[in-house]
């Protein structure tokens, strides 16, 4: 592909996906996006982008579509929904899933757009609102080599950590590892703060000790202030992070494997959700933990 030229559709602009967009915009390629909730869309229209009210429109206008979206449900639909993605893929088309989502989903996409003549790899990411506003996320791809070589210019637009995994379904099976080393972190940090506070310490002052040391981490540098500021926006949502460590759970039972870490994170994540906390990002898990100390 050539950047600047080739036409690139976007479909779903949530809090990661406007802004990886929002660099494929202003990287020069004409751009055409849907969402489900058209304000989404305002920033980047008024930035240049083209409106489609349907993914089928997207396709119908594009050589490339990515794809951001919520849920494997959200998946299913802008793929083989009535007017989807994959009825209306042409020949020499590329679809790019950087949805977190079930690798046999991707594996059934790589199909499907193969039987029209055209190629489809998943791409999902890691680094958060952070890394999608900084273009600094790392991507972890699965698909054919040609074809991720192909796109690798785009994706560094977005991103400065691009591996190929393997084939179809092997970026999803990455980034499930990916969610597994977040969640058990996520744990330690919230946990070390309860701690902390009990004691009697100065958050901000036990972090300047323990960051540089054998615990730093993404998580204590970028979510342990927001922790200790009591901002619980979401750079990913915990109901999103629910959902991925389902998948992985599903995934670790069909290999045969039991992963007691993964099991709890998913319990004390649903407890955080149940608690009211599921639009919130996904270090409100803090909130869950310090409320059964109360």
């Amino acid at each position: 592909m050539i950047l600047g030229e080739t036409r690139i559709g976007w479909v779903g602009l949530g809090v990661m996906g406007s802004s990886m967009c929002g660099h494929v915009l202003r990287a020069g390629n004409p751009v055409r996006v849907y969402t489900r909730t058209k304000s989404r869309a305002e920033c980047l229209l008024a930035g240049g982008a083209m409106w489609a009210d349907s993914p089928w429109r997207v396709a119908e206008h594009s050589d490339i579509v990515v794809t951001m979206v919520g849920f494997p449900a959200d998946v299913e639909a802008v793929y083989f929904g009535e007017g989807g993605l994959i009825s209306n893929a042409r020949p020499g088309m590329t679809l790019i899933d950087m949805t977190t989502t079930r690798p046999s989903l991707a594996m059934r996409i790589a199909e499907a757009a193969a039987a029209r003549g055209a190629q489809a790899i998943d791409a999902p990411v890691s680094g958060g609102d952070v890394g999608a506003r900084n273009a600094t996320l790392s991507i972890m791809v699965g698909g054919d080599e040609a074809t991720v070589e192909e796109v690798r210019p785009l994706l560094a637009v977005m991103g400065k950590n691009i591996i190929r995994q393997g084939g179809p379904g092997a970026g999803q099976h990455a980034k499930m590892c990916n969610q597994i080393v977040i969640a058990g972190t996520m744990i330690g940090v919230c946990e070390a703060l309860v701690y902390a506070k009990r004691a009697g310490l100065d958050l901000d002052t036990m972090l300047k000790s323990i960051r540089p040391g054998a615990a730093g981490c993404w998580t204590l540098e970028n979510l342990a202030p927001r922790i200790v500021a009591g901002n619980f926006d979401p750079g990913f949502y915990v109901e999103h992070f629910i959902k991925d460590l389902g998948i992985a759970l599903e995934e670790s039972r069909r290999m045969g494997l039991t992963l007691p870490g993964l099991e709890l994170a998913e319990r004390l994540y649903q407890k955080a959700a149940d608690a009211g906390h599921g639009r919130k990002g996904t270090h409100a898990l803090y909130l869950a933990i310090s409320e059964e100390q109360a």
